[in-house]
């Protein structure tokens, strides 16, 4: 048997390492997502002889999915919650990735304790923040249906509202401002993973390239933008995906595509608000990827 050339064999075992992605993907991703492309163009019912019949429909059912009201709000139609939730992302995202990176960058900073402070930092995000708030409102002597609602309302914005339109800022700008700091919670929660990676990025940072900064006299606000901030662009571009996708996966339009195909047995419809929400989750990420790879920094 001839013996496999070097370029080969190389060839060999990238293929052996990326196959059990490439079956997983094949089985779980690929194979679904084929089925639920033919169930989106047909009324998918019970054979009378058992199993599976489809009818063929054409593009019925992405019309009636338009048409008919949510399972969890019988007021509300599909295309108002696709606008809600393209808004909610078009704010929470950025205030999420803005939020990870400075508790990043504080969390880089060299003082004693640091290793404590990160544990600290991190243990209420793996343990969930809801929890770990509660349980810090009931030592207090609170009930813990007391607890809920004061750590939902620990954050009130009313005071900053006041302070803020006092200052004669658009009203627009006040709510978009109050809201994110009545969020901060449920944003250090969808952090984790984010402030992770940006400290890992953080700390790759060649350091040779503070000291120049700081021999040519450049202050610490000179060196995030010069420095830190684009040399972590290529991370900020990961992060802003991960974080639309996770936003995606824990999206209220999940629970009503779970509703249309296994409560309300629409097979069909659930399948059609399936493909519809994929192509909206791509083209948002696809999007959002093309932006970034117009103004990330590569450092060649």
């Amino acid at each position: 048997m001839k013996a496999l050339t070097y370029k080969q064999s190389r060839r060999l075992k990238g293929f052996l390492f990326v196959l059990p992605w490439l079956i997983g993907f094949v089985l779980f991703f690929l194979i679904p997502i084929v089925n639920t492309l033919i169930f989106s163009f047909n009324v998918v019912g019970v054979a009378e002889q058992g199993g599976r019949s489809l009818v063929f429909a054409g593009l019925q059912n992405f019309i009636d999915l338009f048409q008919v009201e949510l399972a969890s709000d019988n007021q509300t139609q599909i295309y108002r919650m696709f606008y809600e939730e393209f808004t909610t992302i078009l704010v929470n995202t950025p205030l999420i990735v803005i939020f990870s990176l400075f508790a990043a960058i504080l969390l880089n900073i060299e003082f004693k304790g640091r290793g404590l402070v990160r544990v600290i930092f991190f243990l209420p995000i793996v343990l969930g923040l809801d929890v770990v708030l509660g349980l810090m409102l009931m030592s207090t002597g609170a009930t813990y249906i007391d607890s809920q609602v004061q750590s939902s309302a620990f954050l009130q914005a009313d005071l900053i509202q006041r302070v803020l339109f006092s200052s004669g800022l658009p009203r627009g700008f006040i709510q978009f401002l109050s809201d994110a700091v009545a969020q901060v919670f449920e944003m250090m929660a969808k952090s984790g993973v984010q402030i992770l990676t940006y400290l890992a990025g953080l700390q790759s940072i060649d350091q040779a390239l503070y000291e120049v900064a700081d021999i040519e006299g450049a202050n610490k606000y000179e060196t995030f933008w010069k420095i830190t901030l684009p040399m972590v662009s290529p991370l900020t571009m990961f992060v802003t995906v991960y974080t639309l996708v996770d936003m995606f996966l824990a999206s209220a339009l999940t629970n009503e595509i779970y509703t249309f195909t296994i409560l309300r047995n629409k097979i069909g419809i659930g399948s059609a608000l399936s493909i519809v929400y994929l192509l909206f989750v791509l083209l948002i990420v696809g999007l959002v990827a093309f932006l970034f790879s117009r103004v990330v920094y590569k450092n060649d």
